[in-house]
């Protein structure tokens, strides 16, 4: 788990966190066609990329981006309840024991293979991370098709509301619960990976 700074408004301070950024400009601006802020026609980060962000970052031994997601506090000003809330069928989920998952993004380079086992990675990474850290789950914002896929892993995960239209684009708001039989269970589904990744300083290292 790495905790990065403001950003400032010339170039942001770490190379890591800088292969982030690029990483989310190319897969939610460039591909995904996303209407959102990017410094310097490079970097995409918004509103919410404060002190407050944690961040979960695979790299490869040469520190390139592999796969990535932000955490934010849903105690705090995040996405679900400042720009979502309509989402929810009653009040927005805000405690402390809950982050938010937001830009879920794997490297838009690698191969189709390649990215389910990032895909992999990043899951069981912020699994152990919810257990380390006492988190009693994550919210997020996702599109219907990929409710679909994290709902059939294996963990505890619900719709907190219908699914709507806005923007063009199917949303719905969930939430996981993370329970101490949740990497058994996501194992049974392939997808938690125990010793998959690990630590290398501040980063988290993926595997070969």
């Amino acid at each position: 788990m790495q905790t990065f700074p403001q950003v400032s408004e010339s170039c942001p301070p770490d190379a890591v966190f800088r292969a982030m950024l690029e990483a989310r400009k190319r897969v939610f601006v460039d591909l995904l066609k996303w209407d959102i802020p990017v410094l310097a026609d490079t970097y995409e980060l918004d509103q919410f990329d404060t002190p407050d962000a944690d961040y979960l970052i695979l790299t490869d031994k040469g520190n390139g981006h592999r796969a990535s997601a932000r955490l934010l506090r849903t105690d705090r000003p995040h996405i679900l309840g400042s720009l979502f809330p309509c989402l929810c069928d009653g009040p927005v989920p805000e405690r402390s024991d809950l982050k938010e998952i937001t830009r879920f993004c794997i490297e838009p380079t690698l191969s189709r293979p390649e990215r389910r086992e990032m895909r992999n990675q990043l899951v069981t990474a912020l699994v152990d991370h919810a257990l380390a850290t006492g988190l009693s789950g994550y919210t997020a914002v996702a599109g219907t098709g990929w409710y679909r896929q994290i709902a059939d892993f294996g963990w505890r995960c619900r719709a907190l509301g219908p699914e709507q239209d806005v923007g063009g684009e199917r949303l719905v708001a969930i939430q996981i619960e993370i329970e101490s039989t949740t990497p058994a269970k996501l194992a049974c589904n392939g997808i938690y990976c125990a010793g998959s990744y690990r630590r290398a300083g501040t980063r988290l290292e993926a595997g070969s």
